[in-house]
């Protein structure tokens, strides 16, 4: 299931805070995969998968 982050649609911050906001929570969170999902407008994040933790 994906963690909601960062709602972009309701978020007052900047594109450069959000960069690094997101720079922030991959470190706090460096057992998930962290991205853009387009279709919640959101920054959201994700378990890695055994073969993404691998590499």
């Amino acid at each position: 299931m994906d963690k909601v982050f960062i709602d972009v649609r309701t978020s007052d911050l900047t594109l450069s805070e959000i960069f690094r906001q997101i720079e922030m929570i991959q470190s706090d969170n460096p057992d998930m995969e962290i991205f853009l999902d387009g279709d919640k407008h959101a920054i959201v994040g994700r378990k890695r998968t055994s073969s993404m933790a691998e590499r």
